[in-house]
């Protein structure tokens, strides 16, 4: 692929973002900054000034599909659009190049889950670390979008507007105890979707019922109920884990049950986990589910849910060093978090070359063909 094709079907996805800045103080091409941005993180940007120092480093290559009226724009620069760019704008930019690498289909599943920015606070100015809300399918191993959650709110607030962005229809939908939530719920049937939620405390009365009918139920093994289940054992490093589920469609006892648009059944996961030397714990936790009553499908959407912190939370830890990142003006910490997960889907999504992520964003600053190709599933 050449690189002014690659690049032109990069700022496809970029159409309709608004320029931030006065336009007799445009010396650089809001087109040039994204293109040297989204460029520079996947071959292993982290801050502002690595992206100048890229651009730089690279410029005579640039210089041959970018228009560089002034050269290369400087980090002050970089760092400055990247702060104002609106983000929500940003984010729909992002999604909408995500969905051509990462179809939903009919029984795929969508985890929902947060992390925060940790080195994204300011201590002077009294602000928060910015805490992200992340949609991660699992079957294609790719982060779907991302929202900020508002400062001093929490995830409840962000999780409706994030699935609004999403295309659902047919996807199964995870969320942990926090978003447990009528709204949530709501916003899933609307879009096509199901749901499986965890119920905690924070729905006091649903989960206290839960907790006495299920495990009243799995005493007297169902008795006269209709129902389903299913074991797993897992064994390694010295830990051998037994989880069983029960599930049902009998869900005539649940409290305020016609609040839960689409609800169908209720389940209670125990995991039991023995480790060498004789310890034993057991620990039950409860599922509310749009889903039938199928034991099977059930424990995998549970099970499911956690390859977001593995696969996403990690990798952006580990590869992208996230946690160490210190931007803090303007939306910058939550765009350059935007641009990381862009990288990571990118990157996951280029198969040819077994190797890890880091590994793969030093071969695409090394190699102006593979950097390409990496670029080239959003113009498929």
């Amino acid at each position: 692929m050449e690189a002014g094709q690659a690049s032109r079907g990069l700022l496809r996805a970029f159409d309709g973002l608004e320029d931030p800045r006065v336009e007799r103080t445009r010396r650089h091409s809001l087109n040039d900054i994204l293109t040297i941005t989204v460029m520079a993180v996947i071959c292993g940007a982290d801050g502002f000034a690595q992206i100048a120092m890229f651009g730089r480093s690279k410029c005579q290559w640039l210089k041959t599909f970018l228009e560089l009226p002034n050269g290369i724009p400087s980090h002050d620069t970089f760092g400055r659009v990247l702060s104002a760019l609106d983000p929500q704008q940003f984010e729909r930019c992002v999604v909408q190049w995500t969905a051509a690498l990462a179809k939903v289909t009919r029984g795929q599943l969508v985890a929902i889950d947060g992390k925060t920015l940790r080195r994204s606070f300011q201590a002077a100015g009294g602000k928060a670390a910015i805490h992200m809300v992340n949609a991660w399918c699992s079957s294609n191993r790719m982060a779907l979008g991302q929202l900020a959650t508002e400062q001093k709110s929490n995830e409840i607030t962000a999780v409706p507007k994030l699935l609004e962005l999403l295309d659902l229809n047919g996807a199964i939908v995870t969320v942990d105890a926090m978003n447990c939530q009528k709204e949530t719920a709501g916003k899933i049937i609307a879009g096509g979707g199901d749901y499986v939620m965890q119920v905690k405390g924070n729905q006091q009365k649903l989960h206290e019922q839960l907790i006495v009918d299920l495990d009243e139920a799995v005493r007297l093994n169902f008795q006269g109920m209709e129902h389903d289940s299913m074991e797993t054992v897992d064994g390694d490093h010295g830990r051998i884990e037994t989880r069983r589920l029960w599930c049902t469609s009998d869900v005539s006892w649940v409290p305020n049950r016609e609040q839960w648009p689409g609800l169908k059944s209720v389940a209670v996961v125990e995991c039991k986990r023995e480790v060498m030397g004789g310890k034993t714990s057991i620990e039950r936790r409860y599922f509310i589910a749009s889903l039938p009553a199928n034991a099977k499908q059930l424990l995998s959407a549970v099970r499911g849910h956690w390859g977001v912190e593995n696969s996403l939370h990690w990798c952006l830890d580990v590869s992208f060093r996230e946690d160490e990142c210190r931007i803090r003006t303007g939306h910058g910490a939550e765009n350059f978090s935007r641009l990381r997960r862009l990288s990571l889907n990118l990157l996951k999504a280029e198969t040819s070359v077994k190797v890890g992520i880091a590994t793969k964003r030093l071969r695409c600053g090394w190699d102006h063909d593979y950097l390409l190709k990496v670029l080239a599933p959003a113009e498929d």
